[in-house]
């Protein structure tokens, strides 16, 4: 499992090899999805599974290789699982036959490094009863209960859908809006959007499909046009949008078009706020005035696609910071949730996409690691902004910055 492509909540299932894991799937998801057997190890690598868990919703629940693997290949199938961890919302840790021991306590661990919330799960309970002893154990060493699950009498895990319901965090399923704090009822907003060789055909990018619909859901109304047509309208029409949200390669351009009095951002930058960790962002974007010959610099992009030859995140971005700062500068670019290159304290600044296609906690659990390293992190919009030239301006509507001019700089 390389990458995040869906924004719905994440669980994860660890435990050892044949403990029952792919069958508590198949249970959770009402019909057979994943593969059982007898034959320990079936499961080799992360899967997930797209589905809807009865009582709760639709998730993306993952699949993983048991945490008792062995040999050389065994290890890698761990890693593999603990990577996993930085991209799920919420773990079931399956056990069986009383066994909490050093695989279980190292999952535990990792669960409390990533303040990940999780579960614990009795399986095949129908072959060996969770003992006192065991169940006292585990409530002492990880301050949680343990739910005894079989599958042979065949009925639905209510309490474990119960658990899954309590433990995972609200922001999993729910987000903050896009917008909707900026605006009052009947507001006017202007979406400016570019279609160039990386629109995709016959549709519009997913930031601008979930910025419309983040301005209906206000009541208000959104006006979507291309970049050439915007001096056109606001002349012709008398309008003066409440706020205009611009594709960050045309800043420069809407920045002269666009009245100085009237609210102006980016499509990453108000993603920036929903999904980022937004003052690590203002504090980590200054760090491009500050970088020298040879540093290097990671681009995080959420999805993977089709690199174009004027591609924002491969391209376009280095271009303009190197020649904003006049260095030599290495770039490299990790796509999808693909682990990092080299480690993080090899590079002077993270830049990471507004992530639309991943949830707010694979993003932050991305970002994070550059940040507890000291490492500072920005965001595409907000990178492209300092460049250019019209930071203040880009994030003053969330700073409470005026006309442009936030307050903090």
């Amino acid at each position: 499992m390389q990458r995040g492509k869906d924004t719905k909540p994440h669980i994860g299932i660890y435990g050892r090899r044949n403990n029952g894991k792919s069958t508590l799937i198949n249970m959770l998801a009402g019909h057979e999805i994943a593969i059982v057997s007898e034959v320990a190890g079936t499961t080799t690598d992360p899967v997930r599974k797209s589905f809807e868990i009865t009582g709760f919703g639709p998730v993306v629940l993952i699949d993983t290789a048991g945490s008792d693997d062995t040999g050389e290949l065994g290890e890698k199938r761990i890693s593999k699982t603990l990577h996993t961890l930085h991209t799920v919302d919420l773990a079931i840790l399956v056990i069986t036959r009383n066994n909490f021991e050093k695989p279980e306590k190292r999952l535990v661990a990792e669960f409390r490094k990533l303040r990940l919330p999780f579960i614990i799960v009795h399986s095949k309970s129908d072959l060996e009863k969770l003992s006192a002893g065991t169940k006292d154990l585990i409530e002492k060493y990880t301050g949680t209960g343990v739910i005894e699950f079989s599958s042979v009498d065949g009925k639905y895990p209510e309490e474990i859908i119960s658990a899954i319901r309590s433990s995972i965090p609200g922001s999993a399923w729910s987000s903050a809006g896009l917008v909707g704090d900026l605006l009052s009822h009947g507001d006017i907003v202007l979406l400016i959007t570019p279609i160039d060789v990386q629109a995709p055909a016959g549709r519009l990018i997913l930031p601008q499909v979930q910025a419309i619909r983040d301005i209906i859901d206000n009541d208000c109304v959104a006006v979507v046009l291309k970049e050439r047509e915007v001096d056109a309208f606001l002349r012709k029409t008398g309008i003066r949008p409440r706020l205009a949200i611009t594709d960050s390669q045309i800043f420069v351009k809407a920045d002269a078009s666009i009245p100085p009095d009237i609210m102006l951002t980016s499509f990453s930058i108000i993603l920036a706020r929903q999904k980022g960790d937004f003052e690590l962002y203002l504090k980590g974007t200054p760090a491009i005035s500050d970088l020298k010959d040879g540093d290097r610099i990671l681009i995080l992009e959420s999805c993977t696609h089709h690199v174009s030859c004027d591609d924002i995140g491969r391209v376009k971005i280095p271009r303009w910071i190197s020649n904003f700062t006049g260095k030599k500068l290495e770039f490299e670019v990790v796509g999808g949730l693909a682990e990092w290159p080299r480690p993080v304290t090899d590079y002077a600044l993270v830049i990471q996409c507004g992530g639309c296609v991943i949830t707010r906690r694979q993003l932050i659990n991305r970002i994070r690691q550059a940040a507890d390293a000291g490492v500072p992190v920005t965001n595409y919009g907000m990178a492209i902004a300092w460049v250019q030239g019209i930071y203040k301006r880009a994030v003053a509507p969330f700073t409470g910055g005026s006309k442009g001019e936030a307050d903090y700089l």
